[in-house]
């Protein structure tokens, strides 16, 4: 498959990933989002800080370092509270919309960035966290499976909240 054709791919699993996220959301409420079901160790909120955190690592950073864009994207305050190794707290949580808001900035820079990448630069290795291939492709890779895995523990906290399952 060429540089295009795989390009195309990663995006689509991108965007994928995005749209069944954004379905388990579609109907939660902002107090939804802010409570943390009886023996549940997460929330709504904290899932998606994370996804959107999450995406600007693996689609944005992690390809072309940090730009002056990036501080429009996100606050430092909210990169440390959603960053891998952080814990889902209640304590200090930032405003739902905040978090609604950063991750839709993201994503869409990541996709007006995403279709500027050179076979050159994603062939270039990096360290884990990737799938596939130890390359910045993998980091692509990795971001819709990780998407998808949260999308799990949203899910599931849906049905915690007395939703019903969307499939």
């Amino acid at each position: 498959m060429d540089h295009g054709g795989r390009l195309e791919m990663a995006i689509g699993q991108i965007e994928f990933a995005r749209r069944y996220t954004e379905s388990l959301l579609a109907d939660l409420t902002d107090e939804e989002w802010l409570t943390q079901p009886g023996g549940a160790a997460t929330h709504i909120a904290w899932q998606v800080g994370h996804l959107a955190m999450a995406q600007y690592g693996l689609c944005l950073f992690r390809i072309r370092g940090r730009r002056e864009i990036d501080l429009e994207l996100m606050s430092s305050r909210f990169r440390k509270r959603f960053s891998r190794g952080t814990t889902p707290s209640l304590d200090g949580q930032l405003p739902v919309q905040e978090v609604r808001d950063v991750f839709q900035r993201v994503h869409a820079q990541a996709l007006i960035e995403l279709p500027t990448y050179t076979q050159e630069v994603l062939a270039e290795a990096i360290d884990e966290p990737y799938a596939v291939s130890a390359d910045k492709w993998g980091a692509l890779w990795f971001c819709s499976h990780h998407e998808m895995l949260h999308a799990g523990q949203i899910g599931l906290l849906r049905r915690q909240l007395g939703k019903s399952p969307l499939r």
